[in-house]
């Protein structure tokens, strides 16, 4: 990508003093058609960040302990689930541009053309992934935290479809790096900012918005695997950090934008969701179970998994090791509960070594006793 210096030279007081500014141009275009085929740039970055997540999670999952394989099953699921759901976010907060006045209600199936809310995404992609957990018997919050930065590349990625659409931008700027919006125009010669090819004219320059969300997804990414690494937390809490290092962020990108948007009390609903869905993570992080699952807690059917509503069962289940009654050493991935009974049948049975055979030997002893004693009677009679 080249930088289109523009220069203003004017003499003043004798000299000359000039002004450069280097503002980033948008591509030529998003589309290329081959034959009667569009390959859009929006379409690709998807794909790409989707292999991305897939190929760096399962890597994550196995280092963790997971069943190889584990992550591109539950992706059959969370996949479809999270594009359906982010295109449904979409169409429902900017309603207008489809069930408008001007609006064509067919363009809502119309996901290439871009418009996927993330927070539509996450919610249904999250019940997807849930249902998948569900059916392979793994623990949900485990493969979360283990696919949490991987997801967020992932967004990183898709965002550069974003600047191939020109869409998702600021309002507008003089800083160096604004970002240069083109004119379009389709096969036909009308307006087509979507699909069409630039005519070279600059339109306006605005906030990259879609870049600065990038940068700073790129360093959450970078956080969490630090985080990971350093304190090797657990059971759903990294993917609630990266739920709410996300969501801080896009509140403040959101405040740039300049683009028509839904609003509740007179805030863009973005920054909305972002606000209430942070505060939900950052409470999650809190009470959440701490530690990290063994790997035996990560293997097919360890440990029946409560529902999602069961606090209580969900904290037990993601309870530490528990410890043997006698020894203290670790036996299974949940706390087992001990009862006096089985402390004192501990230590009258197991106390000595081979308790049972023990008493089972003291009996014999006796019986062969008892029968000694009767025939030496028997004899004396004789």
């Amino acid at each position: 990508m080249t930088l289109r210096v523009l220069a203003d030279s004017v003499l003043a007081d004798g000299g000359v003093s000039g002004a450069l500014l280097a503002y980033i141009p948008s591509p030529a275009r998003g589309v290329w058609q081959l034959g009667p085929f569009p390959l859009r740039a929006y379409a690709l970055c998807i794909i790409l960040g989707i292999v991305v997540a897939i190929w760096w999670g399962e890597r994550r999952w196995r280092a963790r302990g997971g069943q190889p394989g584990a992550i591109l099953d539950v992706a059959m699921f969370a996949v479809p689930f999270g594009l359906v759901g982010g295109r449904l976010y979409h169409v429902a907060t900017d309603w207008q541009k489809y069930f408008g006045a001007d609006g064509n209600p067919v363009d809502a199936l119309k996901i290439y053309q871009g418009g996927l809310g993330i927070w539509g995404a996450v919610l249904l992609g999250g019940i997807g992934a849930w249902i998948g957990c569900r059916v392979y018997r793994i623990p949900l919050p485990a493969l979360g935290d283990a696919v949490a930065p991987p997801i967020l590349l992932a967004q990183a990625i898709g965002r550069l479809g974003n600047y191939f659409n020109q869409e998702l931008y600021g309002r507008e700027t003089d800083l160096p790096w604004g970002l240069e919006i083109y004119r379009r125009v389709g096969d036909d010669g009308r307006l087509d900012m979507m699909n069409g090819a630039s005519t070279g004219v600059v339109d306006k320059i605005v906030h990259p918005t879609f870049l600065y969300e990038l940068l700073w997804n790129v360093l959450v990414v970078v956080l969490l695997v630090y985080v990971d690494k350093r304190f090797r937390i657990g059971h759903g809490r990294l993917f609630a950090l990266y739920v709410a290092g996300y969501c801080f962020g896009r509140f403040f990108i959101e405040l740039m934008r300049a683009d028509e948007a839904t609003k509740i009390a007179g805030i863009r609903i973005n920054s909305f969701t972002s606000a209430v869905v942070f505060l939900a993570a950052i409470a999650y992080f809190v009470f959440a179970t701490k530690g990290r699952e063994t790997p035996e807690q990560l293997q097919p059917g360890a440990s029946p998994r409560p529902w999602p509503w069961q606090i209580r069962a969900l904290r037990a289940a993601g309870a530490a090791p528990g410890k043997s009654a006698r020894t203290g050493e670790s036996t299974t991935g949940i706390d087992a509960p001990t009862s006096e009974s089985a402390v004192s049948e501990a230590e009258s049975g197991s106390a000595e070594p081979g308790g049972q055979q023990a008493g089972e030997t003291d009996e014999s002893s006796r019986t062969a006793s008892e029968k000694a004693d009767s025939g030496k009677s028997a004899s004396d009679k004789n």
